[in-house]
């Protein structure tokens, strides 16, 4: 029987400036799985406003992050590069598994319960309902491996879990399709139209946190833009936020254990090391005892170093947003090919003519 192609699938929303957290956590890891994997990379618009539905220049910020992924090294020729929106299986696939989903898993998500906070009655049904959207997202594609974070796991488990109770209530007749794949359920083999999506974890990805706290993760959405360093920030830009990050008054520990219990400290330390890609033991080899008046400036031109080709390549991108449109364009294309195919398959097992 035949086996699941692998392919991954992932996405950005387009929300705010990405920043070198989005990039060192994320993008860069979507530009090394190139080598190894088919892959999907989408900017998820649709998911854009499920917390907020009026965007100032949403089109903007599409175009964006599609820049971004261009300028970190996303090969839109070799692989896809597209726009949710622009692919309506997302949308229709959604609703399924809003139908496939329990409320109780929804009500579990704790995304939702974060975003929602106490007001929870007058958040969005979207924002209570994305997660099944994101299952839609990935599973369209029948992707076999997401490259994930710690706040996405919760919601790969959900998509496993709609894969699961779809291909068991729909098993006869996914069997009788012919589009059947084995897959192994507890000790059970059954047949299969989605596949259990697999996190793909390679390694700790670097944790950067907000230059004005450390305690707190570097965010799009933090009032102070001091507090992150934007792939479109220019040197000097770059330069003076790190100068004004937040540290304390004692020189960097001789030893990575030092750190403990020194938020600012470790995330400037820890942003070095991903920069530089090496351990933060290496960076408190050269510069442990050292002050930060010595560390900052080092971090600095560091920083600019990394950022800047890319800061130069997206501003190069952005002043052609013709071409950006035509990659999404044909990406989308190439998307809806395999989209088209999973939704006429999907309409035939449940039934629709």
């Amino acid at each position: 029987m035949a086996e699941f192609k692998e392919r991954v699938f992932s996405g950005v929303q387009p929300t705010g400036n990405l920043h070198l957290g989005n990039y060192l956590g994320a993008i860069k890891r979507f530009v090394a799985l190139q080598d190894s994997y088919d892959c999907i990379y989408c900017v998820v618009d649709l998911h854009a406003i499920t917390a907020q539905l009026v965007h100032e220049d949403l089109k903007g910020q599409t175009r964006s992050i599609t820049a971004a992924f261009l300028a970190a090294g996303i090969d839109p020729e070799r692989h896809i590069v597209f726009n949710q929106s622009a692919v309506s299986g997302h949308a229709e696939l959604a609703w399924i598994f809003n139908c496939v989903a329990r409320i109780g898993w929804m009500n579990r998500m704790t995304q939702f319960k974060d975003k929602a906070g106490k007001d929870r009655e007058n958040a969005s049904l979207g924002l209570l309902a994305y997660p099944s959207l994101m299952a839609a997202d990935i599973l369209l594609y029948r992707a076999t491996h997401v490259p994930v974070g710690d706040d996405q796991k919760q919601h790969l488990e959900l998509t496993r879990d709609i894969a699961m109770k779809f291909n068991i209530d729909f098993s006869g007749k996914i069997a009788s399709s012919g589009r059947a794949v084995e897959t192994i359920v507890g000790e059970e083999r059954i047949d299969a139209y989605f596949p259990l999506t697999e996190p793909l974890i390679e390694g700790p990805a670097p944790r950067v946190m907000s230059l004005r706290d450390g305690t707190k993760k570097m965010s799009k959405s933090d009032p102070s833009d001091l507090s992150r360093i934007n792939l479109t920030d220019d040197a000097d830009t770059i330069l003076k936020k790190i100068r004004k990050a937040k540290t304390d008054p004692d020189a960097l520990p001789s030893e990575v254990e030092g750190l403990a219990g020194r938020p600012e400290a470790e995330n400037l330390v820890t942003l070095y090391a991903a920069l530089a890609e090496t351990s933060r033991a290496s960076v408190i080899a050269e510069f442990g005892g050292r002050q930060f008046s010595e560390f900052k400036p080092a971090l600095a031109d560091l920083a600019v170093e990394k950022v800047a080709p890319m800061n130069g390549e997206m501003r190069r991108l952005m002043d052609d947003p013709g071409h950006i449109d035509a990659v999404l364009a044909k990406g989308a294309a190439k998307a809806r090919v395999i989209a088209d195919e999973t939704m006429a398959d999907v309409k035939d097992i449940i039934g629709f003519l």
